[in-house]
């Protein structure tokens, strides 16, 4: 019985330690924005609150949200204008913006998207329904991330297989690629070569110790030597 109430403890310590999502509502409308926040903190949410464009840009700047809901006619600043000057936002690039407006036609959402919105809602929307596509939009953006993300100064997209140093992108042979992707892929931890060897060439492939050298010194020639450590006796490690 203690065991039992210990690993419960143990559990709900843990569920307490997740990070929520942070979710800005952007609406001039109280009434919409008490709803809003009433079912997405229902469901587990951290969400903030913002009036018009201007206090959006500050509030969004100050917290970095995952997801903004943004509505099109505000005052002071409009949802376009405000949805450009989030996407020129450096620390924003991976927050995901849509709006949700009553303003449904088609002009309306073509002009959405070319001010760089992620997806458009229409109103009226059931709070489930919302809650549904907002859950979608958050596993959408976590699956780009890992696909997507900027280690130590290296920019690196796995999907479309590019890597960039300081703004410059590299052209990088497939296996360098992938071995760069590995050792990225948790900084600071070590890789042993038996794991480099079976991760980048595989089992079926033989290739000696020399092979993995030749490959992480062309890739300091290209991205600098500070990067990628050697653990002498068992293998490389990436981080400064």
């Amino acid at each position: 019985m203690e065991a039992d109430n210990a690993k419960f403890e143990k559990t709900k310590k843990k569920k307490k330690m997740e990070p929520k999502h942070k979710i800005l509502l952007v609406d001039d409308e109280p009434d919409i924005i008490d709803v809003l926040e009433y079912n997405l903190k229902k469901e587990g949410f951290e969400t903030y609150t913002a009036a018009d464009g201007v206090e959006a840009l500050k509030i969004a700047n100050e917290v970095v949200p995952d997801l903004i809901l943004l509505d099109v006619m505000m005052p002071n600043m409009d949802g376009m204008e405000t949805c450009i000057e989030l996407k020129n936002n450096p620390k924003l690039k991976n927050t995901f913006i849509t709006f949700l407006t009553a303003r449904n036609e088609d002009y309306s959402q073509i002009a959405g998207f070319d001010a760089g919105a992620d997806d458009y809602i229409s109103k009226p929307v059931k709070p489930r329904v919302l809650v549904s596509r907002i859950k979608a939009m958050l596993r959408r953006t976590a699956s780009q991330r890992a696909q997507q993300e900027d280690v130590q100064g290296i920019f690196i997209d796995r999907e479309r297989y590019v890597v960039k140093v300081e703004g410059e992108e590299l052209n990088l042979p497939k296996k360098e690629f992938e071995l760069l992707s590995l050792l990225t892929s948790q900084p600071g931890k070590v890789y042993t070569r038996e794991i480099i060897l079976s991760s980048v060439w595989g089992d079926e492939v033989v290739v000696g110790d020399r092979t993995i050298d030749v490959h992480i010194r062309k890739l300091r020639e290209k991205i600098g030597d500070d990067y990628i450590k050697t653990i002498k006796g068992v293998g490389y490690k990436f981080g400064k």
